[in-house]
């Protein structure tokens, strides 16, 4: 049985530079309050995501989302951390549905982030979304 390669290891501080430049990105027009995401892949790859937003506000998409999207449609599959940041003394965690979509992909993700006091916080994902929705048909998996 071939084991699954080991985690690159990059510092929380590097990826969440990762997340501040792709923060300065985000279109944020309505809200004014932009993010971003950096996403490491397995494969040592850090994909980043910024928050669009719509002048329909449903259409937009949050910044977890936009780059895990983005990592899925160029070919990543196995994701390690994720690190998201607002302005400066504004906590960013990753809102209900991103959790729910990361969960999909990666339940045992670390996700980084940091509170309104500009403390990094540390979590797992399962512990952010500890009873995430599981199709029922890929509960064997």
């Amino acid at each position: 049985m071939r084991r699954a390669p080991k985690a690159p290891a990059i510092p929380a501080a590097a990826l969440m530079r990762e997340a501040a430049r792709a923060r300065s990105r985000a279109h944020a027009p309505y809200s004014r309050f932009p993010v971003g995401a950096a996403l490491l892949a397995r494969s040592g790859r850090v994909i980043q995501g910024c928050n669009v937003e719509n002048a329909s506000y449903g259409l937009g998409v949050c910044a977890e989302r936009a780059a895990i999207f983005r990592a899925l449609s160029e070919g990543e599959r196995d994701f390690v951390a994720i690190a998201v940041t607002g302005k400066p003394g504004r906590g960013a965690p990753p809102c209900g549905a991103c959790r729910q979509v990361l969960h999909e992909f990666a339940p045992k993700l670390v996700v980084l982030y940091r509170d309104r006091r500009g403390r990094l916080v540390r979590r797992r994902l399962d512990q952010l979304l500890p009873d995430a929705f599981d199709f029922p048909s890929r509960r064997g998996r």
